[in-house]
């Protein structure tokens, strides 16, 4: 696309069947404020300050579909109880002019014990390093239960006042696992060829598509790879996509990649504070180990502007979806190239956490870029009381 015919990162945006005052999307970051899985002040707080910064959607993040998808003891689950919460949200964030997504996920084999209060399901059977226990394999049972709660989950969030449902295929949770070939070790219907492998991931996608009823926007958070052997390829995730799009489930794609699990810091890039993730470490015995092996346990992967790019460009290449440019995007010029290369959206993180009224500097030329460092120790304190950048003082 010529530069001088491609949108604006500031002009309005159809996502569905949902008008959006700019291209600039908030992307789902844990927050760390919610407690007992509702929906707090603090939580909508922080959301506001992005909405009222200029951003076209905000992501509240990592909410499960079922209370045995959770990761930690506080994350909201979606059931009648977190209502009023997700109301209240839905509300400020129209308020301050911004659009409410709200993403949607389970977190299967990684769940952790002593927050679903049992054991953890995934596609297989296997140890889980991040939740110290042994998954047990899903029935059909299970995963009609499951495809089922996160059509629940959706309708209750489409009623609570959400314009757009993300649905969590990325990063090593459930729908990713069943992707991933290291994860789903099947041999059933579910697993074995791509086909099989995405078929879960399929049901979901078109199981929210239709609890919907064409009242909200619909996106998957889908990896593009998983950034390690054995983990979902390039050239499978791309198949994915086409498969997806075919289905006719979404209104777009968010691409991503990385494994909870394996390739943590592939998804951010940057600095690994670790010396502050083994403070965070929960025992003794975790936080020497973590001090001792960490390095070897968590990948450094070097930073670079709009570094999923690359392979995104692959996905522009061989669908037609519109795509949301996630990774590294901090600057103005990135943005403007992206949308000049076919892109629609643009998804940012740390960019806004560390500058909520981006969109207002940039749009009003104040700024030309994020003051954001890729020095990831944001990501630590979401275990300190809440997701901030440090830098902000």
């Amino acid at each position: 696309m010529d530069a001088a015919a491609a949108p604006s990162p500031f002009s309005p945006a159809r996502l569905g069947p949902v008008e959006v005052r700019n291209r600039i999307v908030k992307c789902g970051t844990n927050e760390g404020l919610s407690v007992d899985g509702l929906v707090t002040d603090r939580l909508v707080d922080w959301h506001r300050e992005f909405a009222e910064g200029g951003v076209g959607i905000t992501t509240l993040a990592y909410c499960s579909v079922s209370a045995d998808g959770r990761t930690f003891r506080d994350q909201v689950w979606m059931r009648e109880e977190a209502r009023p919460g997700l109301a209240r949200f839905a509300d400020a964030m129209h308020r301050a002019g911004a659009r409410a997504a709200i993403q949607l996920g389970h977190a299967g084999w990684f769940a952790t014990s002593h927050a679903i209060g049992g054991r953890p399901i995934g596609p297989s059977r296997a140890f889980s390093p991040h939740a110290q226990s042994v998954s047990r394999a899903m029935t059909d049972d299970d995963l009609s239960r499951v495809a089922s709660d996160f059509a629940r989950s959706a309708r209750l969030a489409v009623e609570c006042g959400f314009d757009a449902i993300e649905v969590h295929a990325g990063h090593g949770y459930l729908l990713s696992q069943f992707l991933c070939p290291w994860n789903n070790r099947r041999t059933d219907r579910w697993g074995g060829s791509l086909e099989n492998r995405a078929r879960f991931p399929r049901e979901v996608l078109r199981a929210v598509r239709d609890a919907t009823s064409g009242r909200a926007a619909v996106w998957a958070k889908l990896n593009m790879d998983d950034g390690f052997r054995g983990g979902l390829s390039l050239d499978d995730g791309i198949e994915v996509a086409r498969m997806v799009e075919g289905d006719g489930s979404v209104d777009a794609l968010q691409l991503t990649g990385g494994h909870t699990t394996r390739t943590p810091f592939y998804l951010m890039r940057g600095a690994v504070p670790l010396a502050e993730m083994a403070r965070n470490q929960p025992t003794l015995l975790r936080r020497l180990a973590f001090a001792w092996f960490g390095r070897r346990l968590v990948r450094e992967y070097r930073f670079e502007e709009a570094f999923f790019r690359p392979l995104a460009r692959r996905f522009r290449a061989a669908v037609d979806l519109p795509l949301m440019l996630l990774g590294g995007i901090t600057r103005l010029d990135t943005m403007r190239d992206a949308l000049a290369e076919g892109f629609d959206f643009l998804a940012l993180g740390r960019g806004l956490i560390r500058d909520p009224d981006l969109v207002r500097r940039l749009e009003s030329g104040v700024a030309t870029a994020s003051r954001c460092t890729p020095c990831n120790r944001c990501v630590v304190e979401m275990d300190r009381g809440g997701t901030r950048c440090p830098m902000r003082g």
